[in-house]
């Protein structure tokens, strides 16, 4: 048994915690509201984010940080990618001893374009932990939490941490699979949300099967584009962190983004969604940053420019559309190709 501290109290996060304690370990789940974590102490629910179901009873709530992580080897951190530099920023006077960090926040960082576990690495200095560790894959926290089977994967620049952190999840309904491709595990999970955004909007304007899998496949060959070209294996793009969370996310009434989505295809805007939601959507942020990312690195992203003119330039969703289907005629693997073949060079 090992004692875990789980800052994060969304619906992700006490899902996660909600894994470990299955599993045994002595989880201290931190809260940012005081009135959460009383919930989830004396009730043994989280209302707000996961409605109907029961957390196990040894299952720890705080809203002190430095009594959920004094002791603890091993810290994850399911906090939006917003909050990540401010509560690494407190984590990191707390700190007592090397642990391992884990991450399961999905998303890019507008203006630095940085992923999160380069915000994480920023923020707290190298010699108090062993090593950033990324958890991701098609995972609806609504379905963990009631241990409906999931898998995920998580990656570290350290093959050997990872799996020390895929024997603290693994059990009989969350499989865990390692990769050691950290970058490609990062963004696939971040873009995705992108593409999902886009399928909610396809939904909203009421288009059909056609358009939404069409959607998905050109989605999945922009993650592809823009993950190769900043040195992801292209190959982690077709598992469960590129095309598995895409399908996931992009098919589900669960992901706030799809919902998002589909708000903005039957006309509301985008403070009102947002404000509807209650709750952070990652893609929103992601967008922007993506959008100026592939400026930088001269990739060509259609659906994620879209997007960003839905979101952030007030563009019609159908104008969008009929501008992604009105550009000029390309072979499909054209610009993968192009990526792979310099890099070859390089």
């Amino acid at each position: 048994m090992e004692k875990i501290a789980v800052l994060g109290a969304g619906s992700w996060g006490t899902a996660l915690a909600l894994v470990l304690a299955d599993n045994g370990h002595d989880v201290h789940l931190w809260a940012h509201r005081k009135s959460l974590a009383d919930e989830i102490s004396h009730t043994h629910k989280n209302e707000k984010y996961l409605k109907g179901v029961e957390l196990p009873e040894h299952l720890q709530a705080t809203h002190e940080m430095a009594e959920a992580v004094k002791g603890a080897r091993h810290i994850l951190l399911a906090v939006p990618t917003k909050a990540m530099r401010e509560v690494c920023a407190r984590l990191k006077d707390l700190l007592e001893e090397k642990v391992i960090l884990t991450h399961a926040a999905k998303g890019i960082e507008p203006g630095t374009y940085k992923r999160v576990s380069e915000i994480i690495a920023e923020e707290i200095p190298r010699e108090s932990y062993e090593d950033i560790v990324v958890l991701s894959g098609p995972s609806h926290a609504e379905e963990v939490s009631r241990r409906q089977p999931t898998t995920v994967t998580v990656s570290a620049s350290d093959l050997s941490v990872a799996e020390k952190v895929q024997d603290l999840y693994i059990n009989h309904k969350f499989r865990v699979y390692t990769s050691p491709d950290l970058v490609g595990v990062e963004l696939g999970g971040a873009l995705k949300n992108i593409i999902a955004l886009g399928a909610g909007i396809s939904d909203g304007l009421g288009y059909g099967d056609n358009a939404k899998a069409a959607l998905i496949t050109r989605g999945l060959a922009e993650i592809a584009r823009l993950g190769t070209s900043m040195g992801a294996n292209p190959l982690t793009f077709s598992g469960l962190t590129g095309i598995g969370d895409l399908i996931v996310t992009c098919t589900s009434s669960h992901s706030r983004n799809w919902r998002a989505g589909y708000k903005l295809g039957q006309g509301s805007g985008l403070e009102q969604v947002l404000e509807d939601m209650g709750m952070v959507v990652e893609g929103v942020r992601t967008a922007k940053a993506a959008y100026q990312l592939a400026s930088d690195q001269d990739v060509e992203m259609p659906i994620t420019t879209g997007i960003y003119q839905i979101l952030f330039e007030d563009k019609s969703p159908r104008d969008v559309v009929d501008q992604l289907m009105t550009r000029i005629r390309r072979h499909e693997m054209e610009d993968l190709t192009n990526i792979l073949d310099q890099r070859m060079n390089d």
